[in-house]
């Protein structure tokens, strides 16, 4: 390695991609139910289950209700991911692959949800063959679920078929949910019997508690725009400014020259 090649490698972070942390042990309830994570070893995790919106410090998510919480520290985790299993075979979204616990997203670029359509920014199952992604929440939501939106059992239904809409006769890999109103491609779940179809980003919301406490998920800041209005309001400064200095300049040459103008209309004797 020549002189100049080591300048560059101590001036310049390397590039490669980070790698993902994988859990590998298991977290299990002990007889008073509290658990010792990885995530949090120093202390006890003790199952809570609170009407209070919280974000998971695993999978970064909203939650609800059940959780596991540390009574020392501010730290509190889902019940699905704090007893996540290191591996899932044969799950039903993904029986192709075995998925793995990750508890970091690797890479540059955040991989999304496969389910919900959502990033994973912490904790996800990932297959490392085909990169297929999902959350713990959204790993719970196979089969069969009871919602409370709806009398009878939804079942997933894959997003490569197609079915009829009750939101106006559409059909196909767009769909109107009856809880958003809205349509969106992607994992869904569905009542044959009454066509009626909940997006699994709307059904989620059902399964972390949020909906049964009647908690609505914060709307998420635009960033993009957040920024483009504290531009356009720096902006305005700068051109106020501008105004304001040429004003002043404007009006003290004005009065510069009024008063020339007066002296030099001085009648003197002669």
């Amino acid at each position: 390695m020549n002189s100049l090649t080591a300048k560059r490698s101590k001036s310049f972070p390397s590039l490669r991609t980070p790698p993902m942390e994988v859990m590998t042990t298991m977290a299990k309830p002990n007889q008073g139910g509290e658990i010792f994570h990885f995530s949090h070893p120093q202390h006890p995790l003790v199952p809570f289950n609170l009407p209070y919106l919280f974000t998971c410090i695993g999978c970064k998510e909203y939650g609800a209700g059940m959780r596991f919480r540390c009574q020392i520290c501010d730290f509190e985790l889902h019940d699905f991911c704090a007893l996540a299993p290191p591996s899932l075979i044969d799950h039903p979204f993904h029986m192709q692959h075995q998925l793995i616990f990750f508890t970091k997203p690797g890479g540059f670029l955040r991989s999304k949800c496969d389910i919900c359509s959502k990033a994973t920014k912490g904790y996800a199952f990932h297959c490392t063959i085909c990169g297929f992604s999902m959350h713990p929440c959204c790993a719970t939501m196979y089969g069969e679920m009871n919602l409370p939106v709806h009398e009878h059992p939804l079942i997933s239904l894959s997003p490569t078929l197609k079915y009829s809409s009750s939101g106006g006769g559409d059909s196909g890999l767009f769909f109107r949910c009856q809880v958003c109103n809205r349509k969106r491609s992607g994992q869904f779940y569905g009542c044959i019997i009454c066509q009626y179809y909940v997006h699994a980003i709307c059904a989620k919301d059902m399964v972390n508690g949020l909906y049964v406490h009647g908690i609505k998920p914060p709307k998420k800041q635009n960033k993009l725009g957040a920024a483009a209005r504290l531009a356009t309001h720096a902006l305005f400064g700068i051109i106020g400014g501008l105004i304001e200095g040429i004003g002043e300049g404007i009006g003290e040459a004005l009065i510069d020259n009024i008063g020339r103008s007066t002296r030099s209309r001085v009648i003197r004797p002669r």
